[in-house]
C-alpha cells in the first residue's frame, strides 16, 4: 500500500534522456539503427523514471557539503540493506554477511574468482540475462546451458534433464530469480528443486534476485535463502537497489554471505582485488531503503503492471506474437515463432518500420531465438505509442 505522507511519484511525464549518455537511448541508433529522435528505446534494462524523492535529496545533501572523499563507516548502510530485506521479504540478515560490490554483474564476476577456477563448469539455465554468459566466458570457465522447458509460454525447470547433462566439471550454479526475460516468480517447490540440484552436483549457488521488489499485484517473491534453509552453506544470495529505484548508475549490489567459510573466500578475493564501493551508490541505497523508497515501489509496480496488461494485450492482438505473462520485473517477452517469419523480417518490421530498440532474443541464449525483449520501464503514452507502432507494422497479419 502507498503512504500518503509522501511525495505522490510521477510516472506520466516523459523525461528526455537522449545527450545525458543513456546506455539504453543515446546508444540505440548506433547498436540497432533506429533513430534517435523517432525512435523508443526498449532495450536496455533501465526505466525512463525519476528515482524517488529521499535518494535526490541524498545525493542533494551530498552536492551541498561539496567534498566527495572516501566513504567510511557503513553501518547506516548496512542497517537499511537488514530493514528492507526483513521488512520487504521477511528475511533476517547479519550484517557482517553483507559484501557490497560494483553491482551484480560485478558480484557475478566475483562468485566465479572466488569459488571456481578457469576451465570448471558454471551452470545457467537459458535463456537468461545475457551478462551471465559473458562474464562466464571472458572469465574462461565453461558455459553449460541447462534450457528451461517453455510449455504453453510458461517456462519450467526439468531437473531430470539438466541432472543428465552434468559431468562433475561444473562447481557453481547462476539462479535467476525472478526469472529475466521470463518474468517468473519461481514456486517454493522449484526453488527447492534447485537446492536439491545443487546438493546432488555439489555446486555452489549464486541466486540472483535483483528483480525480486519488482514483482506484479498478486504475486509474492521468495528468497531462496527462506525457500531452502538448509542450502546455507553453499548459498550465496545477490540484492540490489540499483533495478528497483532506477539507479543502475550507481552500480551498487549486495553479496551476502550467511556461511562463514564461503565468506571468507569471498572476502579473501575481494581484498585481493582492492575492490571497495563508491560512496554515491551507498548513499543512494541507503536512502532508497527506507519507507520512503517503499511507498514509492509500491506505487510503481501498480504503474508498471497497467502498462504490461496494455502491451501484453496490444500485442497478443496481433496473431503469431505470443508474450509470456509477466509476474515480475519490467521486461516483456515476446515469441515471434508463430509469425511465420524468419527472425530478420521480425526485426525489419519491429526495428525499421515500427523504430522500436529491442533486445534480440539470441543473446539470452539458448531457446531465445525467436524471442524480443520489451522494456516497458516508461510512460504509460510511449507503451501505448509501441503497441500502436506494432500492430502498423504486423498489420498485414491482422
Amino acid at each position: 500500500m502507498t503512504n500518503s505522507s509522501f511525495p505522490s511519484p510521477d510516472f506520466d511525464t516523459i523525461i528526455d534522456r537522449r545527450g545525458t549518455h543513456s546506455s539504453k537511448w543515446d546508444m540505440m541508433e548506433r547498436t540497432y539503427g533506429v533513430p534517435a529522435e523517432t525512435g523508443l528505446a526498449m532495450w536496455v534494462a533501465d526505466m525512463d523514471f525519476a528515482a524517488p524523492h529521499c535518494i535526490t535529496a541524498a545525493l542533494q545533501k551530498m552536492v551541498d557539503h561539496g567534498i566527495y572523499g572516501y566513504f567510511g563507516d557503513d553501518a547506516a548502510y548496512k542497517a537499511a540493506v537488514i530493514w528492507w530485506m526483513e521488512n520487504r521479504h521477511g528475511w533476517t540478515v547479519a550484517p557482517e554477511w553483507i559484501f557490497s560490490t560494483h553491482g551484480l554483474v560485478n558480484g557475478t564476476a566475483m562468485c566465479l574468482d572466488a569459488f571456481s577456477t578457469p576451465g570448471e563448469g558454471v551452470v545457467i539455465t537459458t535463456p537468461v540475462y545475457h551478462a551471465f554468459a559473458s562474464v562466464i566466458k571472458a572469465s574462461g570457465r565453461q558455459l553449460v546451458e541447462c534450457p528451461l522447458t517453455n510449455t504453453d509460454g510458461h517456462y519450467s525447470m526439468d531437473f531430470a534433464h539438466w541432472d543428465n547433462m552434468m559431468t562433475g566439471n561444473e562447481r557453481i550454479f547462476i539462479l535467476c530469480s525472478p526469472h529475466n526475460p521470463g518474468g517468473r516468480v519461481w514456486s517454493g517447490d522449484e526453488l527447492r528443486g534447485v537446492a536439491d540440484f545443487c546438493r546432488r552436483h555439489d555446486l555452489v549457488l549464486v541466486s540472483d534476485e535483483i528483480h525480486h521488489d519488482l514483482v506484479m499485484p498478486g504475486h509474492r517473491h521468495l528468497p531462496m535463502t527462506l525457500a531452502a534453509p538448509d542450502i546455507t552453506d553453499r548459498l550465496v544470495m545477490m540484492t540490489a537497489s540499483t533495478k528497483t529505484f532506477n539507479i543502475a548508475g550507481g552500480h551498487t549490489g549486495n553479496v551476502i554471505i550467511a556461511d562463514p567459510a564461503l565468506r571468507a573466500r569471498f572476502g579473501t578475493r575481494m581484498a585481493g582485488l582492492g575492490l571497495s564501493p563508491n560512496a554515491f551508490g551507498l548513499h543512494m541505497a541507503t536512502a532508497a531503503y527506507s519507507p520512503e523508497g517503499a511507498a514509492w515501489v509500491d506505487a510503481l509496480m501498480i504503474y508498471i503492471d497497467q502498462n504490461r496488461q496494455i502491451l501484453e494485450s496490444g500485442l497478443r492482438a496481433i496473431p503469431g506474437l505470443r508474450p509470456m505473462t509477466l509476474q515480475a520485473t519490467y521486461l516483456c517477452w515476446v515469441d515471434f515463432a508463430n509469425t511465420g517469419m524468419d527472425m530478420s523480417e521480425v526485426l525489419r518490421r519491429v526495428q525499421q518500420e515500427a523504430q522500436i530498440a529491442p533486445n534480440h532474443g539470441t543473446t539470452f541464449g539458448l531457446g531465445g531465438a525467436p524471442f524480443l525483449r520489451f522494456n516497458i520501464g516508461t510512460q504509460r503514452a510511449r507503451i501505448v505509442e509501441a503497441v500502436e507502432r506494432m500492430q502498423a507494422a504486423f498489420k498485414d497479419l491482422q
